[in-house]
Formats: structure tokens, C-alpha cells, sequence
């Protein structure tokens, strides 16, 4: 049994198959699944767990080297999030970020019920 970190195992199993500018989308729980993207849902109820919450285990866990958000999320909660954890976030339309998770390698789903909660997070390396 693992000492630390996620241990959901579906997340844990995704994450390790993750490689150099892959894409992980991190999701409010109103947020629409594209078809054909590996899913982990991790919705319980809204607002748990949350998007923060979330953001934390993957960020402890993983190396991002970039994240895209809504243009929308500025000013919003989430904004703030993201901007505490992240330095020079790229912003776009909330319609582009749709249309980017298309492309994303995991999409993962929170409970999360606050507006424009968001992002696509871009792996990078530890070396």
C-alpha cells in the first residue's frame, strides 16, 4: 500500500502513463466530457471534492509545465486558484477550452460547482 500521495487507483494508474506535454484537463463537474478521452470521475456530491483539493494531490504528484484556463476565470475563484499555484497562466475562451479537451490524454472530473473551475494542465519533466 502506498505511504502517500493519491491513492485513488484508477488516478494513480493514469497519471504514471503520462508523458512530456501530454494533457491533463481538471474539471469543474459541469464541464463536458469529450468522447473518446480516458476519464476519471471523481465526483461525490457538488462541491466535493474539490477543484483546489484536486489541484494540490496532482500538482504534489506531478510536474506541469503550463496551464491554459478560461479567459472567463479571471477575477472568478478559480482564477485565484490557479494563479497561487501557477506562474504565467495562459488564458482562452471557455469555448476553446472545450474544444481543447478534446485533445487532452486524461480528463479528470470534480465535484466542483463553481463557475469556469477549469484547467488543462500540460505535463512537463522532472529533469
Amino acid at each position: 500500500m502506498k505511504r502517500t500521495g493519491i491513492i485513488n487507483a484508477d488516478l494513480c494508474g493514469a497519471l504514471a502513463r503520462l508523458g512530456h506535454t501530454d494533457v491533463v484537463l481538471l474539471a469543474d463537474c459541469g464541464m463536458p466530457i469529450p468522447a473518446g478521452v480516458p476519464v476519471i470521475d471523481l465526483a461525490l456530491v457538488h462541491g466535493i471534492p474539490r477543484f483546489a483539493e484536486v489541484l494540490d494531490a496532482l500538482t504534489s504528484e506531478m510536474v506541469f509545465q503550463h496551464c491554459i484556463a478560461a479567459e472567463e476565470a479571471k477575477g472568478a475563484p478559480a482564477g485565484a486558484w490557479l494563479t497561487a499555484r501557477f506562474d504565467g497562466i495562459e488564458y482562452i475562451s471557455h469555448e476553446e477550452l472545450k474544444t481543447l479537451s478534446a485533445s487532452a490524454k486524461l480528463f479528470i472530473r470534480t465535484g466542483e460547482a463553481t463557475p469556469y473551475a477549469n484547467a488543462a494542465l500540460v505535463c512537463g519533466v522532472s529533469f
